[in-house]
């Protein structure tokens, strides 16, 4: 990381204003266009040394595949009902199916009624329906991976404490992977994310996005994701990953309704404002496939000062 200009805010400060004519006062930063029209802001070492810029090249760094989707955490409360009424189906059919076998033996002995033992197959069919219908209506409205799971109480136990969580993340129409997701990046409201594992394909169409829905299994949820949060899915697919560098936060400035960052020219003492697509997000920064490489110097300390002062120039008249 460099420090651009080598004055300091107390250096300045030290020689009164009375002491320096008023034509050695410095001129400021000045702003000029590119040939593509991009904003850049001229400023001297001085200046720069005076509000702390520094620079830095952005590491570089390669990123897998990904779409981006919304999505919302889903309410294991229905499958705690479902779960509750396969149990009850498996144990009225346990009972039914056990009495049948108990009257069969006493029928091959002559010591049951014929009618009793139509009774009990009949009962015995409709337990057995019973618990088919939990099943089914079980994978149908959860999807088969959640009904497959070797056990299935522990899973919805870890969903009910909030200690894992299951994710529904919707891609817009038209976005249709030609490959199952490997997995998925969310990310809160707030900011936080976490690496989810593909469980399978939602069971139904969202209506409103009427897109491809997916479901994340976050095995541990330790951002406490409740319920019906809302979070940005960043779905993973095979393929070849992408190439860019990791730009800092702190790089980024927002105006215009884009995000930018200041990228130094060869004369260290001009900075061209250039937009970046802020489509990825990692804990890092942002990853940026195209516009500042691993060769370029980018203002990672003051680039809001730096926004600052090229409008204050701006204003300035002619």
């Amino acid at each position: 990381m460099k420090t651009r200009g080598g004055g300091s805010a107390n250096e300045s400060a030290e020689k009164p204003a009375a002491e320096k004519p008023a034509d050695d006062a410095p001129a400021g930063p000045t702003i000029e266009h590119d040939p593509d029209g991009n904003v850049v802001i001229n400023i001297d070492d001085e200046m720069q040394g005076n509000i702390g810029l520094q620079v830095a090249i952005p590491a570089a760094a390669q990123l897998s595949p990904e779409f981006k989707g919304y999505g919302r955490v889903l309410d294991p409360a229905s499958l705690t009902a479902l779960m509750t009424e396969l149990a009850s189906a498996q144990a009225a059919y346990n009972a039914s199916s056990n009495e049948l076998a108990r009257l069969n033996t006493l029928a091959q002995q002559g010591n049951a009624p014929r009618r009793a033992l139509e009774t009990a197959e009949a009962t015995a069919m409709r337990d057995q329906l019973a618990v088919r219908s939990a099943k089914d209506r079980l994978a149908l409205i959860w999807g088969q991976a959640v009904a497959d799971q070797k056990d299935l109480s522990a899973f919805t136990e870890s969903l009910i404490s909030h200690n894992a969580a299951l994710i529904r993340i919707d891609l817009p129409a038209g976005d249709d992977p030609k490959s199952l997701p490997t997995g998925a990046r969310v990310l809160t409201m707030s900011g936080d994310s976490a690496e989810t594992e593909f469980l399978e394909l939602a069971s139904n169409v969202d209506p409103q996005t009427q897109g491809r829905g997916f479901i994340f299994h976050l095995r541990t949820n330790a951002l406490q994701l409740l319920p019906g949060a809302s979070v940005t899915g960043y779905v993973k697919v095979p393929g070849e990953p992408l190439v860019g560098v990791i730009v800092p936060r702190e790089a980024v400035v927002r105006t215009d309704g884009a995000g930018w960052i200041y990228v130094a020219n060869g004369s260290a003492e001009a900075y061209k404002r250039t937009e970046i697509a802020l489509d990825h997000p990692t804990e890092a920064g942002w990853f940026v496939a195209k516009g500042p490489t691993a060769t370029n110097y980018v203002v990672v300390k003051g680039a809001q000062t730096l926004l600052s002062q090229e409008m204050k120039a701006a204003l300035k008249p002619d």
